[in-house]
Order: C-alpha cells, then structure tokens, then sequence
C-alpha cells in the first residue's frame, strides 16, 4: 500500500456508482456479491429441473465475468498481492468453476449427477460457505 493511504481510499478509487450515483462503498461490494453468488444454488436448481439456463457455461466459469470478479480483479496491485485477495480470488474462481460444472450437467440432461452436486457437503456447498466466510470477514474488517 501506498504511505499515507488507507485501505478504504483505495476502494474507492475502484469502486463503482450504486443506482443512486452514489460510490459504493466496498462493504456495498462484498454484499452485493455475497447476495449474487447466494443466488447461484437455485439458478442452478432451476437449470437442473428445466435442463436449461439463460447462462452458458463459458460465461459462467470465468471469475472476472460477474460484476463482483471485475471489481476484484480492478482492485490495485497492493491489494491484489495481499493474502486475503489470493485466497477470496482462488475460492471466487474455485467457485465458478464448480458453478460451471453443475451447469454443463444440467445442460446435458444429467440431472442425476448435477442434483448431488448441490448438496451438503458437496464441493460447490463447500467453496460458496468458505467464500461467503471470507467476504463476511472482510467486509467487518474494512467496516
């Protein structure tokens, strides 16, 4: 980090307007995606049910496709080099590559296969906990 900075100043040199034209604040960030990847379980759950999505799964596997991946992936070199942006980027990616799979089942009729992927303790369950973890954490360490 630069001297003389704060981590917050930083934020918001990369943050964005909410609809109110108002610069979101990173806390605003971190649980507008938390809210966003909560939704995935039940897109996926409807693709699985209808074997159909408005989603493809090359725009779904990317991790800097979704608004909160752009925005992690603008933040500043000294941010990006911290151990809390590897480890909530590698989940964020581990997470939309899972997201991706159960999608690809879904898409090609395996409903059999992508359900069980959606349970407890199956590994997208598990990356989108640690993940929502992780920017809990951050967003009260920044609050």
């Amino acid at each position: 980090m630069i001297p003389g900075t704060s981590i917050t100043s930083i934020y918001i040199q990369n943050s964005k307007t909410n609809s109110k034209g108002t610069i979101m604040s990173v806390a605003e960030e971190i649980t507008k995606a938390i809210g966003a990847h909560g939704m995935w379980k039940n897109r996926l759950k409807d693709a699985i049910a209808a074997g159909k999505s408005d989603f493809s799964v090359e725009k779904v596997q990317p991790d800097n496709l979704c608004d909160f991946g752009k925005w992690l992936h603008a933040l500043p070199e000294s941010e990006r080099s911290s151990e809390r942006w590897k480890k909530v980027q590698a989940l964020h990616a581990t997470f939309h590559k899972e997201a991706a799979r159960i999608l690809g089942l879904a898409l090609a009729g395996k409903k059999d296969e992508a359900s069980p992927a959606l349970m407890e303790n199956s590994e997208f369950a598990n990356r989108s906990a640690e993940l929502t973890t992780l920017m809990m954490k951050w967003r009260k360490e920044i609050s």
